[in-house]
């Protein structure tokens, strides 16, 4: 069973600069290692310290990003020039700014769409690709989060948030929620924030969700910022056409490949999983029986610092 490796600072942390954002981005372990870019889901979630764990600091170079608006970059929160192109166009230039010829893609969640999503434009530039936990970015995706899969689910959490915004459910309850996070009062954007964050922890997390117990007054501006992004996106339709993430998938499906995915994962649901290897013939999948959709848990710890290694060795190896 692999762990993840021992904590690590990076050794080198830089900001980018583009239409009024400061995007944060760091390097960690070797700096003649493999190249390996890390996205962080949500959107809007920002990168922690214990993301740096899952390479090998003796054979990875590992590019950790906060995209546009989230963890460290500046301004938090920020919605204006926050789309899925200018995310792409960001990690191109980070990736001309450090000499890097091809990087190996490891996302979660958001961050295997985006994977996706870069490598449909650039492609010569994907060694390889890590995707766990994968969102297709579908209508349907969208709607089993918010109408027809999980509220069935957890019932009870779902008329928490719902309770006292728009009746009609799905799509107008996004508008509603987004209104209610932009609104005049601060204290309704807290308790909107928090209701946003409880119900997709509880999906997440499943059994082991425990509510937080302080006050609305305690919810911090993060919270509200990440609840913001992940709405602005979600609204949008994650700024890209329906099917387009599996679209893309035409341009790296002969890069090798290592697809991760919890069956018990209630946020992306296994089947995202197997439609992805139907677009991405040569991926290899590996299903976990035990574990959900964060990256987690023994079991998927375990399968994405071996996904890692053995990547490394098929690429340093020259297969």
């Amino acid at each position: 069973m692999r762990v993840l490796h021992p904590p690590l600072e990076p050794y080198s942390t830089h900001t980018l600069e583009r239409e009024g954002h400061q995007v944060y981005f760091e390097e960690c372990g070797h700096p003649d290692g493999v190249p390996v870019l890390f996205l962080h889901g949500g959107p809007g979630s920002g990168c922690r310290a214990e993301h740096r764990r899952f390479f090998d600091p003796a054979r990875c170079r590992a590019v950790l990003v906060d995209q546009r608006g989230a963890g460290r970059s500046v301004p938090s929160g920020r919605l204006e020039h926050n789309t899925t192109s200018a995310l792409i166009e960001d990690l191109e230039q980070i990736r001309i700014a450090l000499d890097i010829p091809r990087w190996i893609l490891f996302g979660g969640s958001w961050g295997a769409a985006l994977a996706l999503l870069y490598g449909q434009c650039y492609p010569e530039r994907v060694a390889g690709l890590i995707l766990r936990g994968s969102f297709l970015a579908r209508e349907q995706d969208l709607q089993w989060f918010i109408r027809d899969g999980a509220p069935r689910i957890y019932p009870e959490a779902w008329a928490q948030l719902a309770a006292g915004l728009s009746p009609g459910g799905g799509s107008d309850l996004l508008a509603a929620i987004e209104a209610r996070l932009h609104g005049p009062d601060e204290l309704a954007q807290r308790r909107m924030a928090r209701d946003w964050d409880a119900w997709s922890s509880r999906v997440a997390l499943g059994e082991a969700y425990r509510p937080a117990a302080e006050g609305v007054e305690h919810v911090s501006l993060t919270t509200v910022h990440r609840a913001r992004i992940e709405l602005h996106y979600a609204r949008r339709r994650y700024f890209v056409a329906e099917g387009q993430v599996l679209d893309a998938c035409a341009a790296v499906r002969h890069r090798p490949a290592i697809l991760i995915h919890g069956r018990r994962d209630l946020v992306c649901p296994p089947e995202a999983a197997l439609t992805l290897q139907r677009h991405l013939p040569d991926a290899e999948l590996t299903m976990l029986p035990n574990a959900g959709h964060l990256a987690a848990g023994d079991e998927m710890v375990d399968a994405l610092v071996s996904a890692v290694d053995r990547l490394l060795d098929r690429l340093q190896g020259g297969g």
